[in-house]
């Protein structure tokens, strides 16, 4: 006889934290970018966070994984290719289009399209995992030096 399928324990609920406000946000391209690269912040809580990384044509960054993070990453403009490990590629994608890449996974990206690169980035965090970025490879820019915009609406 077949034995009975049986779930797997859930973990406890976590204590609630303070209950937070709804961040509005919208979303308009920077005038005037004259950096390689510049992300422009749409919203964050302790376990989500929107951004759209603006990419001027030839952008890109270097192999790298994140520990404790997903990444959900769709066009909005332009055009992006995305490789793993060895430079093998994983998509080429165009406008409303994307990848989610699970946290340990190796990635890197560039523009490839005629026009800048606008690259909707959604990432959800663990909280039991710190979240470290893991570089494989040099970075190809001083990650420090992005240009960053606040897309947040204040009432």
């Amino acid at each position: 006889m077949a034995e009975k399928a049986t779930k797997p324990a859930r973990k406890p609920a976590r204590a609630k934290s303070a209950v937070r406000p709804p961040q509005k946000f919208g979303y308009k391209k920077p005038d005037g970018l004259e950096t390689g690269k510049s992300i422009v912040s749409l919203c964050q809580t302790d376990i989500i966070r929107g951004a759209v990384q603006v990419l001027k044509e030839g952008g890109d960054n270097n192999l790298h994984s994140h520990t404790g993070m997903d990444g959900f990453w769709m066009v909005l403009k332009g055009r992006v290719r995305f490789y793993g490990p060895g430079d093998e590629v994983l998509g080429e994608f165009g406008q409303h289009e994307g990848i989610v890449m699970p946290r340990n996974a190796q990635y890197w990206f560039e523009s490839c399209g005629d026009h800048e690169l606008e690259l909707l980035q959604v990432v959800a965090f663990d909280r039991e995992v710190k979240n470290e970025r893991v570089d494989v490879n040099e970075p190809k820019f001083d990650i420090d030096k992005t240009v960053r915009f606040d897309g947040r609406v204040r009432d």
